[in-house]
Protein backbone atom coordinates (compact mmCIF):
# COMPACT_ATOMS: atom_id res chain seq x y z
CA UNK A 1 0.00 0.00 0.00
CA UNK A 2 1.80 3.56 -1.09
CA UNK A 3 1.30 5.89 1.52
CA UNK A 4 0.21 9.53 0.02
CA UNK A 5 1.75 12.51 1.44
CA UNK A 6 -0.29 13.99 4.68
CA UNK A 7 -2.54 10.60 3.92
CA UNK A 8 -4.96 9.55 6.68
CA UNK A 9 -6.43 5.78 7.51
CA UNK A 10 -9.98 4.88 8.36
CA UNK A 11 -10.68 1.55 9.87
CA UNK A 12 -13.82 0.72 11.87
CA UNK A 13 -14.45 3.97 13.42
CA UNK A 14 -11.56 5.45 13.54
CA UNK A 15 -9.76 8.04 11.23
CA UNK A 16 -6.06 8.05 12.36
CA UNK A 17 -4.02 11.24 10.53
CA UNK A 18 -0.37 10.55 11.33
CA UNK A 19 0.67 14.14 10.12
CA UNK A 20 -1.76 15.88 12.52
CA UNK A 21 -0.84 13.54 14.86
CA UNK A 22 -4.49 12.65 16.05
CA UNK A 23 -7.21 10.14 16.40
CA UNK A 24 -10.52 10.25 15.87
CA UNK A 25 -13.44 7.46 16.87
CA UNK A 26 -16.58 8.39 15.60
CA UNK A 27 -15.17 11.63 14.97
CA UNK A 28 -14.71 12.70 18.33
CA UNK A 29 -10.88 12.86 19.15
CA UNK A 30 -9.20 10.15 20.97
CA UNK A 31 -6.38 10.90 23.96
CA UNK A 32 -3.59 8.82 22.64
CA UNK A 33 0.00 9.02 23.16
CA UNK A 34 2.51 10.37 20.66
CA UNK A 35 4.73 7.08 20.72
CA UNK A 36 1.70 4.81 20.44
CA UNK A 37 0.54 6.84 17.30
CA UNK A 38 3.66 6.21 16.20
CA UNK A 39 2.98 2.99 16.39
CA UNK A 40 -0.38 2.48 14.97
CA UNK A 41 0.77 4.73 11.56
CA UNK A 42 3.77 2.35 10.85
CA UNK A 43 1.24 -0.43 11.32
CA UNK A 44 -1.76 0.80 9.39
CA UNK A 45 0.68 2.13 6.35
CA UNK A 46 1.24 -2.00 6.15
CA UNK A 47 -2.12 -3.87 6.86
CA UNK A 48 -1.69 -7.40 6.82
CA UNK A 49 2.24 -7.00 7.23
CA UNK A 50 4.42 -8.68 9.53
CA UNK A 51 6.17 -5.69 11.53
CA UNK A 52 9.39 -6.53 13.12
CA UNK A 53 10.26 -4.88 16.81
CA UNK A 54 13.28 -3.69 15.61
CA UNK A 55 11.58 -1.44 12.88
CA UNK A 56 8.12 -0.70 15.26
CA UNK A 57 10.78 0.58 18.10
CA UNK A 58 12.13 2.59 15.37
CA UNK A 59 9.00 4.34 13.96
CA UNK A 60 8.32 5.18 17.88
CA UNK A 61 11.75 6.18 19.09
CA UNK A 62 13.66 7.18 16.08
CA UNK A 63 17.52 7.57 17.08
CA UNK A 64 16.82 6.24 20.17
CA UNK A 65 17.99 2.52 22.15
CA UNK A 66 14.91 1.58 24.81
CA UNK A 67 13.90 -1.61 25.99
CA UNK A 68 11.65 -4.07 24.52
CA UNK A 69 9.46 -3.82 27.44
CA UNK A 70 8.68 -0.16 26.53
CA UNK A 71 7.35 -1.38 22.94
CA UNK A 72 4.87 -4.18 24.67
CA UNK A 73 3.57 -1.42 26.81
CA UNK A 74 2.88 0.74 24.22
CA UNK A 75 1.20 -2.27 22.17
CA UNK A 76 -1.30 -3.17 25.16
CA UNK A 77 -1.94 0.55 25.63
CA UNK A 78 -2.82 0.66 22.25
CA UNK A 79 -5.22 -2.36 22.32
CA UNK A 80 -6.97 -1.21 25.23
CA UNK A 81 -7.70 2.57 23.32
CA UNK A 82 -8.56 0.50 20.31
CA UNK A 83 -10.92 -1.89 22.08
CA UNK A 84 -12.28 -5.05 19.81
CA UNK A 85 -12.60 -5.25 16.22
CA UNK A 86 -15.84 -5.86 14.46
CA UNK A 87 -15.69 -9.76 14.55
CA UNK A 88 -14.76 -9.11 18.11
CA UNK A 89 -10.80 -10.45 17.64
CA UNK A 90 -7.84 -7.20 17.78
CA UNK A 91 -7.12 -5.24 15.30
CA UNK A 92 -3.28 -5.42 16.35
CA UNK A 93 -1.81 -9.80 16.21
CA UNK A 94 1.18 -10.56 18.07
CA UNK A 95 3.55 -12.69 15.78
CA UNK A 96 5.13 -14.38 18.58
CA UNK A 97 9.25 -13.72 18.90
CA UNK A 98 8.71 -12.03 15.51
CA UNK A 99 7.15 -8.72 16.12
CA UNK A 100 3.49 -7.42 15.11
CA UNK A 101 0.53 -7.09 12.18
CA UNK A 102 -2.27 -4.88 11.88
CA UNK A 103 -5.75 -6.88 10.94
CA UNK A 104 -8.57 -4.88 9.25
CA UNK A 105 -9.81 -3.42 6.47
CA UNK A 106 -8.16 0.21 5.94
CA UNK A 107 -9.12 2.56 3.65
CA UNK A 108 -6.53 5.31 2.98
CA UNK A 109 -7.67 9.02 2.46
CA UNK A 110 -6.30 11.64 0.78
CA UNK A 111 -5.54 15.09 2.79
CA UNK A 112 -7.53 17.18 0.66
CA UNK A 113 -11.01 16.48 2.85
CA UNK A 114 -11.90 16.22 5.96
CA UNK A 115 -14.08 13.13 7.63
CA UNK A 116 -17.43 13.91 7.64
CA UNK A 117 -19.13 14.56 10.52
CA UNK A 118 -22.14 12.62 11.04
CA UNK A 119 -25.14 14.32 11.20
CA UNK A 120 -26.89 15.30 14.89
CA UNK A 121 -30.37 13.50 15.29
CA UNK A 122 -31.66 16.81 14.89
CA UNK A 123 -32.08 19.48 12.04
CA UNK A 124 -28.50 20.63 12.07
CA UNK A 125 -27.40 24.22 10.39
CA UNK A 126 -24.59 26.40 9.61
CA UNK A 127 -25.43 30.03 9.00
CA UNK A 128 -22.57 31.28 6.30
CA UNK A 129 -21.25 34.82 6.46
CA UNK A 130 -23.58 37.23 4.90
CA UNK A 131 -21.74 38.63 2.33
CA UNK A 132 -21.04 42.53 2.31
CA UNK A 133 -22.80 43.97 -0.94
CA UNK A 134 -22.28 47.73 0.29
CA UNK A 135 -19.82 49.55 -1.36
CA UNK A 136 -18.13 50.34 1.44
CA UNK A 137 -16.38 47.65 2.99
CA UNK A 138 -16.88 49.51 6.49
CA UNK A 139 -19.97 47.59 6.14
CA UNK A 140 -18.00 44.18 6.48
CA UNK A 141 -18.78 44.17 10.36
CA UNK A 142 -22.51 44.77 9.44
CA UNK A 143 -22.52 41.94 7.88
CA UNK A 144 -20.62 39.79 10.27
CA UNK A 145 -22.94 41.10 13.09
CA UNK A 146 -25.88 39.85 10.88
CA UNK A 147 -24.17 36.26 10.59
CA UNK A 148 -23.20 36.27 13.98
CA UNK A 149 -26.96 36.99 15.53
CA UNK A 150 -28.99 35.16 13.42
CA UNK A 151 -26.68 32.35 14.61
CA UNK A 152 -27.28 33.24 18.17
CA UNK A 153 -31.06 33.35 17.54
CA UNK A 154 -31.24 29.83 15.73
CA UNK A 155 -28.37 28.29 18.54
CA UNK A 156 -31.53 29.46 21.32
CA UNK A 157 -34.05 27.01 19.92
CA UNK A 158 -34.22 23.96 21.44
CA UNK A 159 -34.99 21.42 18.55
CA UNK A 160 -31.85 22.59 16.57
CA UNK A 161 -28.28 21.71 16.25
CA UNK A 162 -26.69 24.73 15.10
CA UNK A 163 -22.88 25.15 14.39
CA UNK A 164 -21.14 28.09 16.35
CA UNK A 165 -19.76 31.61 14.81
CA UNK A 166 -15.99 30.28 14.71
CA UNK A 167 -16.69 27.27 12.56
CA UNK A 168 -18.90 29.21 10.45
CA UNK A 169 -16.34 31.81 9.84
CA UNK A 170 -13.49 30.33 8.59
CA UNK A 171 -15.08 29.91 5.09
CA UNK A 172 -15.56 32.91 5.31
CA UNK A 173 -14.51 34.80 1.42
CA UNK A 174 -13.72 31.17 0.16
CA UNK A 175 -15.52 29.79 -2.63
CA UNK A 176 -16.56 26.60 -1.22
CA UNK A 177 -19.30 24.16 -2.68
CA UNK A 178 -22.16 24.22 0.10
CA UNK A 179 -22.37 20.45 0.14
CA UNK A 180 -18.58 20.08 1.46
CA UNK A 181 -18.95 22.74 4.42
CA UNK A 182 -22.48 21.17 5.07
CA UNK A 183 -20.25 17.63 5.01
CA UNK A 184 -17.17 19.22 6.84
CA UNK A 185 -19.42 20.24 9.48
CA UNK A 186 -21.50 17.90 9.80
CA UNK A 187 -24.95 19.61 9.22
CA UNK A 188 -27.72 18.81 6.89
CA UNK A 189 -28.79 22.31 6.34
CA UNK A 190 -26.80 25.84 5.36
CA UNK A 191 -28.24 29.35 5.71
CA UNK A 192 -26.22 32.03 3.40
CA UNK A 193 -27.03 35.80 1.77
CA UNK A 194 -25.89 38.70 1.68
CA UNK A 195 -26.43 42.15 2.89
CA UNK A 196 -26.17 45.98 1.47
CA UNK A 197 -26.41 48.86 3.99
CA UNK A 198 -26.78 52.26 2.56
CA UNK A 199 -28.40 55.91 3.34
CA UNK A 200 -30.13 54.61 6.28
CA UNK A 201 -31.75 51.58 3.94
CA UNK A 202 -31.09 47.69 4.70
CA UNK A 203 -31.11 44.99 1.99
CA UNK A 204 -31.02 41.39 3.08
CA UNK A 205 -30.98 38.36 1.12
CA UNK A 206 -31.44 35.13 2.55
CA UNK A 207 -31.88 31.23 1.33
CA UNK A 208 -32.11 28.23 2.82
CA UNK A 209 -30.16 25.14 1.67
CA UNK A 210 -30.96 21.29 2.05
CA UNK A 211 -27.05 20.42 1.12
CA UNK A 212 -28.26 16.46 1.27
CA UNK A 213 -30.19 17.40 -1.89
CA UNK A 214 -29.39 20.67 -3.32
CA UNK A 215 -32.93 22.08 -3.07
CA UNK A 216 -33.99 25.67 -2.03
CA UNK A 217 -35.95 25.23 0.79
CA UNK A 218 -36.80 28.90 1.56
CA UNK A 219 -35.33 32.43 0.09
CA UNK A 220 -36.27 35.98 0.63
CA UNK A 221 -35.32 39.46 -0.08
CA UNK A 222 -36.05 42.48 2.99
CA UNK A 223 -35.66 45.92 2.23
CA UNK A 224 -36.32 48.46 5.21
CA UNK A 225 -35.27 50.71 6.74
CA UNK A 226 -31.84 50.43 9.20
CA UNK A 227 -34.15 50.93 12.41
CA UNK A 228 -35.83 47.89 11.41
CA UNK A 229 -32.47 45.80 11.21
CA UNK A 230 -33.26 43.45 14.41
CA UNK A 231 -37.41 43.24 13.38
CA UNK A 232 -35.68 41.47 9.81
CA UNK A 233 -33.61 39.79 12.11
CA UNK A 234 -36.28 38.23 13.93
CA UNK A 235 -38.27 37.25 10.74
CA UNK A 236 -35.44 35.35 9.14
CA UNK A 237 -35.10 33.08 12.36
CA UNK A 238 -38.82 32.84 12.70
CA UNK A 239 -39.01 31.76 8.79
CA UNK A 240 -36.10 28.97 9.62
CA UNK A 241 -37.50 27.37 12.11
CA UNK A 242 -40.73 26.94 10.65
CA UNK A 243 -39.01 25.17 7.38
CA UNK A 244 -37.13 23.24 9.50
CA UNK A 245 -39.62 22.29 12.22
CA UNK A 246 -42.50 22.60 10.33
CA UNK A 247 -43.96 24.52 13.56
CA UNK A 248 -43.16 28.18 15.15
CA UNK A 249 -41.03 28.13 18.14
CA UNK A 250 -40.64 31.90 19.38
CA UNK A 251 -37.71 32.06 21.81
CA UNK A 252 -37.80 34.33 24.64
CA UNK A 253 -37.17 37.78 23.44
CA UNK A 254 -33.42 39.14 23.72
CA UNK A 255 -32.13 42.58 24.36
CA UNK A 256 -31.19 44.54 21.69
CA UNK A 257 -29.29 47.51 21.46
CA UNK A 258 -30.89 50.80 20.67
CA UNK A 259 -28.00 52.71 19.13
CA UNK A 260 -26.65 50.97 15.82
CA UNK A 261 -23.19 52.64 16.75
CA UNK A 262 -23.06 50.83 19.69
CA UNK A 263 -23.90 47.61 17.64
CA UNK A 264 -20.99 48.35 15.50
CA UNK A 265 -18.83 48.75 18.16
CA UNK A 266 -19.84 45.15 20.09
CA UNK A 267 -19.68 43.38 16.89
CA UNK A 268 -15.64 44.33 16.44
CA UNK A 269 -14.80 44.10 19.77
CA UNK A 270 -15.79 40.67 20.26
CA UNK A 271 -13.64 39.55 17.54
CA UNK A 272 -10.48 41.43 19.25
CA UNK A 273 -11.00 40.05 23.01
CA UNK A 274 -8.74 36.97 22.89
CA UNK A 275 -6.91 38.01 20.07
CA UNK A 276 -3.54 39.21 22.44
CA UNK A 277 -3.16 41.59 24.99
CA UNK A 278 -3.05 44.68 22.42
CA UNK A 279 -6.51 43.71 20.89
CA UNK A 280 -8.10 43.21 24.62
CA UNK A 281 -6.88 46.89 25.18
CA UNK A 282 -8.46 47.92 21.97
CA UNK A 283 -11.38 46.28 22.56
CA UNK A 284 -11.89 47.70 25.92
CA UNK A 285 -12.14 51.27 24.35
CA UNK A 286 -14.57 49.94 21.53
CA UNK A 287 -17.37 48.56 24.39
CA UNK A 288 -16.79 51.26 27.01
CA UNK A 289 -17.36 53.57 24.11
CA UNK A 290 -20.53 51.15 23.52
CA UNK A 291 -21.75 51.35 27.02
CA UNK A 292 -21.57 55.07 27.24
CA UNK A 293 -23.96 55.09 23.67
CA UNK A 294 -26.18 52.78 25.12
CA UNK A 295 -26.19 51.63 28.92
CA UNK A 296 -29.02 49.19 28.40
CA UNK A 297 -26.84 46.62 25.90
CA UNK A 298 -26.70 43.62 27.67
CA UNK A 299 -24.44 41.93 25.24
CA UNK A 300 -21.84 45.24 25.35
CA UNK A 301 -21.75 44.48 29.32
CA UNK A 302 -20.83 40.93 28.84
CA UNK A 303 -18.07 40.79 26.58
CA UNK A 304 -16.44 43.85 28.87
CA UNK A 305 -16.51 41.41 31.58
CA UNK A 306 -15.08 38.89 29.89
CA UNK A 307 -12.53 41.25 29.10
CA UNK A 308 -11.48 42.21 32.65
CA UNK A 309 -11.24 38.55 32.89
CA UNK A 310 -9.28 37.72 30.10
CA UNK A 311 -6.88 40.50 31.78
CA UNK A 312 -6.00 39.32 35.05
CA UNK A 313 -6.36 35.54 34.07
CA UNK A 314 -4.52 35.00 30.81
CA UNK A 315 -3.02 38.33 29.82
CA UNK A 316 -0.97 39.10 32.89
CA UNK A 317 -2.20 42.29 34.42
CA UNK A 318 -3.44 42.91 38.42
CA UNK A 319 -6.19 41.10 39.66
CA UNK A 320 -7.57 44.25 41.27
CA UNK A 321 -10.02 46.17 40.48
CA UNK A 322 -10.25 44.01 37.20
CA UNK A 323 -11.81 41.04 39.01
CA UNK A 324 -14.78 43.01 41.25
CA UNK A 325 -15.25 44.72 38.16
CA UNK A 326 -15.84 42.09 35.35
CA UNK A 327 -18.24 40.37 38.05
CA UNK A 328 -20.01 43.41 38.51
CA UNK A 329 -20.49 44.13 34.99
CA UNK A 330 -21.88 40.62 34.68
CA UNK A 331 -24.49 40.68 36.68
CA UNK A 332 -25.43 43.89 34.84
CA UNK A 333 -25.77 42.23 31.80
CA UNK A 334 -27.75 39.30 32.79
CA UNK A 335 -29.98 41.96 34.73
CA UNK A 336 -30.63 43.61 31.61
CA UNK A 337 -30.99 40.32 29.88
CA UNK A 338 -32.28 37.46 31.71
CA UNK A 339 -32.94 35.98 28.61
CA UNK A 340 -29.39 35.75 27.36
CA UNK A 341 -27.41 32.38 27.04
CA UNK A 342 -24.06 34.06 27.22
CA UNK A 343 -24.63 36.65 29.89
CA UNK A 344 -25.07 33.50 32.52
CA UNK A 345 -22.49 31.74 31.49
CA UNK A 346 -20.12 34.71 31.47
CA UNK A 347 -21.52 34.69 35.12
CA UNK A 348 -20.79 31.43 36.26
CA UNK A 349 -17.50 31.40 34.70
CA UNK A 350 -16.83 34.69 36.90
CA UNK A 351 -18.69 33.17 40.01
CA UNK A 352 -16.39 29.72 39.47
CA UNK A 353 -13.49 31.83 40.46
CA UNK A 354 -14.86 33.08 43.17
CA UNK A 355 -15.24 29.92 44.33
CA UNK A 356 -18.99 30.63 44.68
CA UNK A 357 -19.66 27.02 43.15
CA UNK A 358 -23.31 26.47 43.70
CA UNK A 359 -24.27 29.60 42.24
CA UNK A 360 -22.03 28.94 39.64
CA UNK A 361 -23.34 25.47 38.66
CA UNK A 362 -26.78 27.54 38.52
CA UNK A 363 -25.76 29.95 36.21
CA UNK A 364 -24.41 27.40 33.48
CA UNK A 365 -27.85 24.97 33.89
CA UNK A 366 -29.71 28.12 32.84
CA UNK A 367 -27.30 29.20 30.02
CA UNK A 368 -27.77 25.32 28.81
CA UNK A 369 -31.17 25.63 29.14
CA UNK A 370 -31.61 29.08 27.06
CA UNK A 371 -29.07 27.88 24.53
CA UNK A 372 -28.00 24.17 24.65
CA UNK A 373 -25.81 25.02 21.50
CA UNK A 374 -23.96 27.50 23.03
CA UNK A 375 -20.28 26.03 22.16
CA UNK A 376 -18.22 28.54 24.19
CA UNK A 377 -20.58 28.15 27.55
CA UNK A 378 -19.15 23.91 26.99
CA UNK A 379 -15.79 24.58 26.85
CA UNK A 380 -16.21 27.21 29.94
CA UNK A 381 -17.69 24.93 32.18
CA UNK A 382 -14.89 21.91 30.84
CA UNK A 383 -12.00 24.20 32.37
CA UNK A 384 -14.19 24.72 35.86
CA UNK A 385 -15.45 20.89 35.59
CA UNK A 386 -11.97 19.74 35.10
CA UNK A 387 -10.38 21.68 37.88
CA UNK A 388 -13.31 19.88 40.08
CA UNK A 389 -11.70 17.09 39.67
CA UNK A 390 -14.02 15.65 37.50
CA UNK A 391 -11.87 15.31 34.32
CA UNK A 392 -13.83 12.46 32.47
CA UNK A 393 -16.71 14.47 32.57
CA UNK A 394 -14.51 17.98 31.98
CA UNK A 395 -13.28 15.46 28.33
CA UNK A 396 -16.87 15.12 27.83
CA UNK A 397 -17.78 18.77 27.62
CA UNK A 398 -14.83 19.94 25.34
CA UNK A 399 -15.23 17.51 23.15
CA UNK A 400 -19.13 18.71 22.83
CA UNK A 401 -17.72 21.82 22.40
CA UNK A 402 -15.75 20.83 19.41
CA UNK A 403 -18.22 19.69 17.96
CA UNK A 404 -20.36 22.22 17.83
CA UNK A 405 -17.47 24.28 17.00
CA UNK A 406 -14.77 22.51 14.84
CA UNK A 407 -12.99 25.31 13.89
CA UNK A 408 -13.05 26.86 16.89
CA UNK A 409 -10.96 29.81 18.51
CA UNK A 410 -7.45 28.76 20.01
CA UNK A 411 -8.28 28.63 23.52
CA UNK A 412 -10.38 25.53 23.00
CA UNK A 413 -7.19 23.99 22.73
CA UNK A 414 -5.72 25.13 25.80
CA UNK A 415 -8.88 23.73 27.95
CA UNK A 416 -8.71 20.53 25.45
CA UNK A 417 -4.84 20.05 26.58
CA UNK A 418 -5.51 21.10 30.35
CA UNK A 419 -7.80 18.48 30.71
CA UNK A 420 -6.07 16.04 29.16
CA UNK A 421 -2.81 17.01 31.38
CA UNK A 422 -5.51 16.34 34.65
CA UNK A 423 -6.91 12.88 32.78
CA UNK A 424 -2.27 12.04 33.03
CA UNK A 425 -2.43 11.62 29.32
CA UNK A 426 0.82 14.05 28.86
CA UNK A 427 1.46 13.11 25.56
CA UNK A 428 -1.94 14.26 24.26
CA UNK A 429 -1.50 17.35 26.12
CA UNK A 430 1.93 17.97 24.56
CA UNK A 431 0.31 17.20 20.88
CA UNK A 432 -2.91 19.76 21.24
CA UNK A 433 -0.90 22.49 23.43
CA UNK A 434 1.97 22.61 20.64
CA UNK A 435 -0.79 23.01 17.59
CA UNK A 436 0.04 26.42 16.21
CA UNK A 437 -3.94 27.97 17.12
CA UNK A 438 -2.57 28.22 20.75
CA UNK A 439 1.06 27.57 21.09
CA UNK A 440 2.09 31.55 21.86
CA UNK A 441 -0.95 31.37 24.54
CA UNK A 442 -0.85 31.38 27.83
CA UNK A 443 -1.02 27.27 27.62
CA UNK A 444 2.47 27.21 27.25
CA UNK A 445 2.52 26.85 31.19
CA UNK A 446 0.51 23.33 30.59
CA UNK A 447 2.59 22.26 27.76
CA UNK A 448 5.77 22.75 30.04
CA UNK A 449 4.12 20.62 33.00
CA UNK A 450 3.10 17.95 30.52
CA UNK A 451 6.41 17.75 29.17
CA UNK A 452 7.95 17.76 32.71
CA UNK A 453 5.81 14.86 33.74
CA UNK A 454 7.11 13.06 30.69
CA UNK A 455 11.05 13.62 31.90
CA UNK A 456 11.43 15.61 29.28
CA UNK A 457 13.21 18.23 31.29
CA UNK A 458 14.98 20.14 29.08
CA UNK A 459 11.96 20.74 26.98
CA UNK A 460 10.28 21.52 29.88
CA UNK A 461 12.65 24.79 30.91
CA UNK A 462 12.73 26.02 27.19
CA UNK A 463 8.62 26.19 27.02
CA UNK A 464 8.88 27.89 30.66
CA UNK A 465 11.66 30.81 29.34
CA UNK A 466 9.41 31.20 26.56
CA UNK A 467 6.19 31.31 28.54
CA UNK A 468 8.05 33.34 31.16
CA UNK A 469 8.75 36.20 28.67
CA UNK A 470 5.38 37.13 28.09
CA UNK A 471 4.13 36.73 31.26
CA UNK A 472 7.07 38.11 33.90
CA UNK A 473 5.13 37.94 37.14
CA UNK A 474 4.19 34.03 37.00
CA UNK A 475 3.87 32.91 40.15
CA UNK A 476 2.63 29.27 40.90
CA UNK A 477 1.09 30.45 44.58
CA UNK A 478 -0.66 33.18 42.69
CA UNK A 479 -1.78 30.52 40.24
CA UNK A 480 -3.21 28.44 42.32
CA UNK A 481 -4.71 31.24 44.49
CA UNK A 482 -6.87 32.62 41.69
CA UNK A 483 -8.07 29.58 40.19
CA UNK A 484 -11.10 27.73 40.60
CA UNK A 485 -10.41 24.49 42.11
CA UNK A 486 -12.56 22.53 44.42
CA UNK A 487 -10.30 19.11 44.43
CA UNK A 488 -7.05 19.00 46.38
CA UNK A 489 -5.51 15.97 44.24
CA UNK A 490 -5.79 18.06 41.15
CA UNK A 491 -4.80 21.34 42.13
CA UNK A 492 -1.74 19.30 43.62
CA UNK A 493 -1.06 17.57 40.06
CA UNK A 494 -0.45 20.97 38.64
CA UNK A 495 1.47 22.18 40.66
CA UNK A 496 4.05 18.72 40.88
CA UNK A 497 4.57 19.52 37.20
CA UNK A 498 4.79 23.73 37.06
CA UNK A 499 7.14 22.73 39.78
CA UNK A 500 8.99 19.78 37.76
CA UNK A 501 8.86 22.10 34.80
CA UNK A 502 10.81 25.00 36.90
CA UNK A 503 8.06 27.79 36.69
CA UNK A 504 8.93 30.16 39.55
CA UNK A 505 6.74 29.30 42.73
Amino acid sequence: MRVMQGARFAFGPFVLDPGAGTLLRDNVPVAAGHRGLQLLAALVARPGEILAKAELMDAAWPGTAVEEGNLTVQIAQLRKLLGPAANGGEWISTVPRVGYRFIGAIEQLGDAKRQPLPLPAKPSIAVLPFANFSNDPEQEAFADGLTEDLITDLSRIGGLFVIARNSTFAYKGKAVDVREIARELGVRYLLEGSARRAAGRVRINAQLVDALSGEHLWADRFDRGLEDIFAVQDEVTAKIVEALLGRLRAPLPRNRPGNLEAYDLCVRARKLIDVSPETAREAHLMLTRAIALDPDYAEAYRWLAMNHWMGWVHWGEAVEPARGLALDLARKAVAIDPNDAGCHWVLANLLAYERRFDEADAEFAKAFELDPNDADAWATLSDITTLAGQVEEGLEQIRKAFRLNPYPASWYYLTLGQAQYAARDYEAAVETLRRDETYRTSSRRFLAASLAQLGRLDEARAEVAMFLVANPHFTTRHWVETEPFRDAATLEHFVDGFRKAGLPE
